[in-house]
């Protein structure tokens, strides 16, 4: 009977021993946001941004020779600092005539032409939408995505 007991007492030990290691050597909890600089106060935990998706996508135009010789269509979405998301929707029709003047311009230097998705090209226009964004709305906005690209050659 002993020698049927013996392993699962061993493995009980085991087990035992196993936990009481684990919370022994846990590393402590994390402490509260530290002094950011001497001399200030612990910042303020941040909340996390929100995404707002605008409702419709964006249809650019691709003139060549007075003539639409393709079509970009591109979904965005913005980073706003939390709790700004109404704040957006109260201000779409303003944000897509600045992001419309922008996607113009941006068709119009040849940004949608060739390899329009390469990331320096990108970064070119996410830029320019969101320092346009910026004017519009303020500093609540911290950046600019695009969630869809795409272009329809005719």
């Amino acid at each position: 009977m002993i020698r049927k007991l013996f392993p699962v007492l061993l493995a009980l030990l085991g087990l035992g021993l196993g936990l009481a290691g684990g919370l022994f050597l846990r590393p402590p909890p994390e402490a509260p946001a530290a002094v950011a600089d001497e001399g200030h106060a612990p910042a303020a935990e941040e909340s996390p941004p929100d995404y707002v998706k605008l409702n419709n996508q964006f249809v650019v135009p691709i003139l060549e020779g007075g003539k639409v010789t393709a079509m970009v269509v591109l979904s965005l979405s913005l980073e706003v600092t939390a709790g700004n998301t109404n704040t957006v929707y109260d201000r779409e029709p303003k944000i897509r005539d600045a992001f419309l003047q922008v996607l113009f311009d941006h068709a119009n230097t040849g940004g949608f032409r060739g390899s329009f998705t390469d990331g320096s090209n990108l970064v070119v226009l996410r830029e320019a939408l969101t320092e346009k964004a910026i004017g519009v709305l303020g500093p609540i906005v911290t950046d600019v995505l695009i969630t869809e690209i795409a272009r329809q050659d005719s």
